[in-house]
């Protein structure tokens, strides 16, 4: 029987911004994994437990805190710095799913925004499925994101009329704003 993973979107940060869709998950998960990131990003793994302790609405659940993996700053290139980065979290996870998530249980983390927009755990959870050391299948439950957040508080609507609409890093502006074609050009 297959070990079960619920990639739960939980927002920007606001626990009022979670879809019906995310808390129906949290219900079903019995394991839920957490990062921590540091004494620095402590309140982050601190507002996961609250959602969790806020919708789960039985009390047979777990949760498994864990020390994520950090980037090493000494690797020059941002690619490989991700993909070393990325290695590392896997061997994470394949040991959490291995040892805290038995056959035919569900477990879950719990990502920022929508998973499939900024978060990295689709490609390593797909990678470890792919790879076949632990039999696994995982669903995604699409998330707020701070994008629609932001433009939905500030009454901005996202898109110009037969135009395209670019989400890009903070990262990828750093380097200037980067050129659109428009439906003009």
């Amino acid at each position: 029987m297959k070990r079960k993973v619920l990639v739960i979107g939980i927002g920007a940060g606001n626990p009022d911004h979670l879809t019906v869709q995310a808390i129906d998950a949290l219900n079903r998960a019995s394991v839920f994994f957490i990062p921590d990131k540091g004494a620095e990003k402590s309140d982050l793994a601190q507002l996961r437990r609250e959602i969790i302790e806020r919708f789960v609405t039985r009390t047979n659940y777990e949760v498994v805190g864990f020390d994520n993996p950090v980037r090493d700053s000494a690797t020059p290139s941002y690619r490989q710095r991700v993909s070393d980065w990325h290695d590392a979290v896997e061997d994470v996870y394949k040991t959490l799913l291995a040892e805290r998530l038995n056959d035919g249980e569900c477990g879950a983390f719990l990502a920022w925004g929508d998973p499939g927009l900024y978060d990295s755990i689709l490609r390593i959870l797909e990678k470890i499925r792919a790879r076949g050391d632990i039999e696994l299948e995982y669903e995604v439950v699409p998330g707020i994101t701070s994008v629609q957040a932001l433009a939905a508080a500030h009454r901005i609507p996202m898109n110009r009329i037969g135009e395209s609409i670019m989400i890009t890093t903070g990262r990828k502006l750093k380097e200037g704003f980067p050129r659109v074609q428009t439906a003009s050009s």
